[in-house]
């Protein structure tokens, strides 16, 4: 079919005239040659496909960035990777002065001309075909730590991730994907427009987001059949006081960790297989779910997706036994080139073919991983490794406890001291004490937090993973 947008329907054949269009334009009006960079600043919208199309087609290297950003952040991110020509639209064209200001000579490329092209056709451009070595997309990280890094993404990682994608996945030209997260996401570019797009299938990219019941309407009414979403969702719709008719044949969970109750919640409610994932960016960015058909096991992140390898490896690049920890590592035909500009940080990225994720955690001994965390979020308390998820997992259980986050406090006496951040259910009322109390039962000692502090709703970003580093400045200025 091609993309469904609220009362729209947009054919194949549509999609790759514009593309097209877009191609001549930037070639022809704006001067692009292979290799440069040009940027998409997009809300979802179905210009969004012959903005990506358009750029690859002109052999030029896509740059998608994150729409929530403000003028200083995109800035950094049109420097970086040398972005002369931004596509963007009209609810943010109150940010253009500001980033031309940072970098006189920034073109724009307003998407609001898309549909606007001449009848004689004298537009049209043959597609300016690239090699699978070919830079094809830079992707910045989210910047939770740190300035972003932009990974770089070739045709042939996007092809070989896009293609494991529909192997395990089992896509096929009948399905429709549901498309509810940023498009500006590596996740979304392969999973949610990629894939669809090379089985022949549709995209149906919801316009409704303010309202998660509103969201769920659309899908029901164009019977999305795959729904790749992150835990906020599941968790809505796992507490759902009716359960819904929903239409998916599959659900995928993924950039955070699914809590075990939610997972079980949800799939005794609908009897939808919910399969959790994990990626990232560096990596196309999919690099392990559990399996559709076999044995799914809660908690954890699967095993490896076809054409892909994980290894668990301590500190000298040791491989380890099943069952110890350690920081998981992947290679692959989706694995990125390396950072933009940054090749001291694409050393440290790698050792030998093996990309160092930054996670830690352990291969069971029939080949699932789990994530224990983030390397940089372990804590050491008197001298023992504390996990945070570990002790967020089991504060999840507590009645009326809606999300948590664990950090470290800064101990002089015992290194670092766990604490935890709780947000409470609408209408629920929660103290310190039961719950310290509660972990205290469950948890060593040394795995107790000091402290429990509430607050409304966590820090997330737009991917909706939870910012510990706005945590962190909290419990420094308290």
């Amino acid at each position: 079919m091609g993309l469904y947008w609220g009362e729209s329907e947009f054919k194949y054949a549509e999609l790759l005239k514009q593309a097209s269009w877009v191609s001549a334009r930037l070639i022809q009006q704006f001067g692009v040659r292979p290799g440069d960079r040009v940027g998409i600043w997009l809300k979802n919208r179905p210009e969004f496909v012959p903005a990506v199309f358009g750029i690859l087609g002109a052999g030029a290297v896509m740059v998608p960035i994150n729409n929530f950003l403000k003028a200083a952040e995109v800035s950094y991110i049109l420097a970086d990777a040398g972005i002369d020509v931004l596509i963007t639209e009209a609810e943010l064209a109150a940010f253009v002065p500001a980033l031309q200001g940072d970098r006189p000579g920034l073109r724009i490329f307003s998407v609001e001309s898309f549909f606007s092209e001449p009848e004689d056709g004298t537009w049209e451009y043959g597609v300016n075909l690239r090699a699978e070595a070919d830079l094809a997309v830079i992707i910045y990280t989210s910047g939770t730590t740190g300035k972003p890094k932009g990974a770089m993404l070739s045709h042939g990682n996007l092809l070989h991730n896009v293609e494991s994608c529909r192997i395990v996945l089992e896509t096929v030209d009948q399905d429709r994907m549901a498309v509810v997260l940023p498009l500006f996401h590596s996740y979304m570019l392969t999973v949610g427009m990629f894939l669809p797009l090379l089985v022949g299938g549709t995209m149906v990219l919801v316009k409704s987001l303010n309202q998660q019941r509103q969201i769920i309407q659309e899908l029901c009414l164009r019977q999305a059949t795959m729904l790749p979403a992150i835990p906020p969702l599941y968790r809505a719709l796992a507490s759902s006081p009716v359960p819904l008719k929903l239409p998916f044949r599959i659900c995928i969970s993924g950039s955070a960790p699914l809590p075990l109750q939610v997972l079980n919640d949800f799939e005794s409610k609908y009897g939808i297989p919910l399969i959790e994932g994990y990626g990232l960016s560096e990596a196309s960015p999919v690099v392990a779910k559990n399996p559709i058909h076999g044995r799914r096991k809660a908690g954890s992140i699967g095993i490896p997706i076809p054409h892909v390898e994980m290894s668990i490896q301590d500190e000298e690049g040791q491989l380890l036994a099943s069952g110890v920890v350690g920081e998981i590592c992947v290679r692959g035909g989706n694995v990125m080139q390396g950072y933009w500009n940054h090749p001291e940080e694409t050393a440290r990225a790698f050792r030998g073919q093996w990309l160092l994720t930054g996670d830690v955690g352990y291969r069971d001994e029939e080949g699932y991983y789990f994530i224990t965390d983030r390397k940089k979020d372990m804590l050491l308390v008197n001298g023992n490794n504390v996990y945070p998820r570990e002790i967020e997992e089991v504060i999840y259980q507590f009645p009326g406890v809606k999300e948590v986050a664990v950090i470290g406090l800064p101990d002089v006496r015992r290194g670092e001291q766990p604490v935890a951040y709780v947000a409470a259910m609408e209408g629920q009322t929660l103290q310190e004490e039961p719950i310290l109390q509660y972990v205290k039962e469950r948890m060593a000692d040394y795995k107790n937090p000091k402290r429990i502090l509430f607050l409304p709703a966590l820090p997330r970003n737009a991917m909706g993973k939870i910012l510990k580093t706005e945590l962190r400045k909290i419990v420094t200025d308290l």
